[in-house]
């Protein structure tokens, strides 16, 4: 068997099949290695950010830098491999004009069939440019709350405190709520009994803020002090009593809750009652003494009256005739 021919193809062909799968694999390799560190340089260093160095955290522009990294990365190594495939075609001899031309033909067929899919990719493409949220925040898309672990063009993944993972079509997204963007709000309302003095009690509570803040620890998390902004209300067990500041983002829960411990401990120690759901009933008048049935009196007896006498008629006299 003459080998010729099959060696001369692989000379020519062969040898510039494998350098486009050569230069495919160092491209997809430096997308994935270049991109993510240009992008997280591009937003460290916008304008913006300059400005606002000092008030906002660089963690917002990696989180950012990552969700598009992973967009760009994803849609450049698709269009490499489907790049890279025409031409080891192109080679082997198949015309790929008539293939192009009919993937054009059922692009425009699915494009009609899959309406919802192309919402979701302009929903998608509107969520990254807008910057709505990125992965590693906490959101509520389409009534779902959790933390975004994943975006692409077609989905959101969210994974809720239960440790359930959602999967959000991005079409669907009608309203999204970012609970950590850029900072987060210290919102919480402290309940006191009626009893208790108001003003001593929005002392304590604006003193025990004011020594938290000042803590090591948290003071690297509060960036806005919280203290009592005002009676929020009147219920129907307490007063209400309403407290606001602001926090690192995703910070908000651990400072409430331990603010609610402190706050509870220092009440303690001042006397002041968190009040509870109770009820209390108020009775007009007193009940009349209640006796045991084996103890009640029989009821009285009922004299019979006797039955009425009859009258008895006289007897009837014969007239006289004489």
């Amino acid at each position: 068997m003459d080998w010729t021919p099959v060696l001369d193809w692989l000379a020519s062909h062969g040898v510039r099949i494998l350098i486009i799968l050569a230069v495919s694999v160092a491209l997809c390799f430096a997308l994935r290695k270049l991109v993510p560190r240009a992008l997280s340089h591009g937003v460290r260093v916008t304008p913006r950010l300059r400005r606002k160095a000092v008030k906002r955290d660089l963690q917002e522009a990696d989180k950012r830098a990552k969700t598009l990294s992973r967009i760009l990365v994803g849609t450049g190594t698709v269009l490499l491999v489907v790049v890279a495939v025409f031409m080891i075609l192109a080679e082997v001899g198949i015309n790929v004009t008539p293939l192009i031309a009919g993937l054009g033909i059922a692009g425009i067929a699915v494009g009609f069939g899959a309406q919802s899919l192309v919402k979701d990719i302009i929903a998608g493409i509107f969520i990254l440019l807008e910057n709505q949220y990125r992965v590693g925040d906490v959101a509520r898309v389409a009534d779902v709350t959790g933390v975004v672990e994943e975006i692409n063009l077609r989905r959101t993944v969210l994974r809720d405190l239960d440790g359930i993972v959602h999967f959000v079509p991005n079409g669907e997204i009608k309203v999204a709520s970012n609970f950590t963007r850029e900072w987060s709000r210290v919102n919480l309302n402290v309940s006191v009994s009626y009893g208790t003095n108001l003003d001593d009690a929005i002392a304590i509570i604006n003193r025990v803020c004011a020594a938290m803040a000042v803590e090591s620890y948290w003071k690297s998390v509060i960036t806005e002090i919280p203290q009592v902004l005002r009676v929020d209300s009147l219920g129907d067990s307490g007063i209400d009593i309403k407290i606001l500041g602001s926090t690192k983002p995703m910070r908000q829960w651990e400072t409430m809750g331990e603010m609610r411990k402190r706050i509870k401990k220092a009440f303690d120690e001042e006397g002041i009652e968190i009040p509870w759901p109770h009820t209390k009933v108020y009775f007009g008048g007193g009940l009349p003494p209640t006796v045991p049935l084996d103890v009640q009196p029989p009821p009285p007896a009922v004299e019979t009256p006797p039955p009425p006498r009859r009258k008895r008629r006289p007897p009837l006299v014969p007239e006289d005739d004489g």
